[in-house]
């Protein structure tokens, strides 16, 4: 029994280490996709230069970022096949076909126009090259919901009949697997979340590059760019929240209980606990302290609107409170603290010193990683919360592991952090050795109303400019204030 457990509980560790790692490069090549379009396509209105220099800039990394979320996604899917056999037979009915949706649209799509991204500015139209970097952005968001999909309907399953052998197949319409209860609110705060996170990593490296130069265009441009997607998308991710947890309230009430450290029901409104250490065994939360009624007001939009707690779940029910608890409060703490950047920065937008306020970029700077961290604690929050079920309601995590010994799974977990921590990080290493280059003023060959080959050299000196120095464009040029 002991070993069982262990095997459990390793094969979840391993599951949670793999998808971690996944997580942070399709929450950051997502975004990052649908900038290169954004720059791309502001170079082909405008025809200022500094969009183009920066596209290509980006354009290196989001390549390298693509490639080690490609690595990290195949892992995945093998775990399913080797710790999850009686989860993937049982629900594979459903799940399977989605998956090879994702394979069959967003990777042959993404895969198809890669390359002509990557390496076809030299040597196709324009048109043709923004068209097939619209289409790597499109493909990413199209990867993004099947993949949602599928852990949507694990979160709220529905459209499903279950045969006599104990496997759920798809019901006679796929539309309601594929748009079940809580579909369209986890894709809209997912996505979000990934524009977010390249939001600020772009402001941080603009921030980066401000404190070195603050006369940078380059770095103007990319801090502007990224300071307005933070003032007005970082208020649009906390409704879409408030609106997905209303939404997980109704579907899974236990997990929100969780969230919010709810042991006991409270029949007169409940507080909002800003800080507590949950306890389950004695199931309350020690050193609590709490807004009186807020959480009601919150969920119910009531001061005084009852809330049910955990004392209404069995405790076989009950996720793990203390991860659930705390994972919530980092996501919420971040948003808040993205909210905060993005009002500062219009502030300083409005007094004309947005390139001139150095504690707005240093911050800006600090909170460069700050979305990665958001999106694993969401995801943290939403498949803990989850617990006990892979499918929840129907089908125990404890019953859709592989019947494997706790030593087997050890030792495949042991390389995973091994490899894992070698090849990332390197990568990672890379990736920020290219995001502290300054970017690099490129010379076009061809007028904005050409239609062929886009033919780039290296950095031209200006008159004034010493070789190797990057040029400092005038004023109004790519000033996206």
């Amino acid at each position: 029994m002991i070993e069982s457990v262990d095997a459990l509980i390793l094969a979840r560790i391993q599951f949670a280490f793999t998808i971690s790692f996944h997580f942070i490069f399709p929450a950051f090549s997502i975004g990052v996709a649908s900038y290169l379009a954004v720059l791309e396509g502001l170079w082909l209105k405008t025809g200022k230069p500094v969009y183009l220099d920066l596209f290509k800039y980006w354009l290196k990394i989001f390549a390298i970022a693509f490639a080690m979320g490609v690595v990290s996604g195949i892992v995945m899917s093998y775990q399913f096949g080797t710790n999850w056999s009686v989860f993937s037979d049982v629900a594979g009915p459903v799940i399977g076909p989605l998956m090879a949706y994702e394979v069959l649209t967003a990777f042959f799509l993404e895969a198809g126009f890669l390359g002509v991204m990557l390496f076809g500015m030299d040597k196709v139209g324009r048109k043709l090259h923004f068209f097939a970097t619209l289409m790597v952005a499109a493909g990413t968001f199209v990867s993004a919901f099947w993949i949602l999909s599928v852990n949507s309907w694990m979160q709220t399953p529905t459209g499903f009949e279950l045969a006599a052998n104990g496997q759920y197949l798809p019901g006679p319409s796929w539309w309601a697997i594929i748009f079940n209860p809580s579909f369209l609110y986890r894709l809209v705060h997912t996505v979000t979340a990934a524009y977010l996170t390249t939001a600020f990593v772009v402001g941080a490296v603009g921030a980066f590059h401000l404190l070195k130069d603050r006369t940078s265009q380059h770095a103007r441009t990319m801090f502007s760019m990224a300071m307005w997607m933070a003032a007005l998308v970082a208020p649009v991710q906390i409704f879409v929240g408030d609106m997905h947890g209303l939404n997980t309230m109704e579907h899974q009430p236990q997990k929100v209980m969780a969230m919010e450290g709810h042991y006991d029901s409270h029949p007169d409104g409940a507080p909002f606990y800003v800080f507590g250490i949950p306890n389950d065994e004695e199931q309350r939360l020690d050193w609590a302290l709490g807004i009186p009624k807020l959480s009601s007001l919150i969920l119910k939009h009531d001061l005084n609107a009852p809330l049910a707690g955990l004392d209404t779940i069995p405790d076989d029910e009950q996720p793990p409170v203390f991860i659930v608890f705390w994972a919530f409060r980092i996501m919420v703490a971040i948003g808040v603290a993205m909210l905060g950047i993005g009002v500062w920065s219009l502030l300083a937008r409005m007094r004309g010193k947005l390139y001139d306020w150095s504690w707005l970029h240093r911050a800006a700077l600090v909170m460069g990683p700050s979305g990665f961290v958001a999106v694993i604690a969401g995801w943290a929050t939403t498949e803990v919360g989850r617990q006990p079920y892979v499918i929840y309601g129907l089908l125990r995590t404890a019953d859709a592991a592989s019947p494997l010994a706790a030593p087997a799974i050890a030792a495949s977990l042991l390389a995973f952090v091994v490899v894992y921590f070698a090849v990332f990080s390197v990568g990672t290493w890379y990736l920020l050795r290219l995001m502290s280059a300054a970017p690099k003023a490129h010379e076009t060959g061809v007028k904005r109303g050409d239609k062929g080959p886009i033919r780039t050299a290296g950095i031209t000196p200006g008159p004034t400019q010493n070789p190797g120095q990057s040029q400092v464009l005038p004023a109004d040029e790519g000033d996206a204030r």
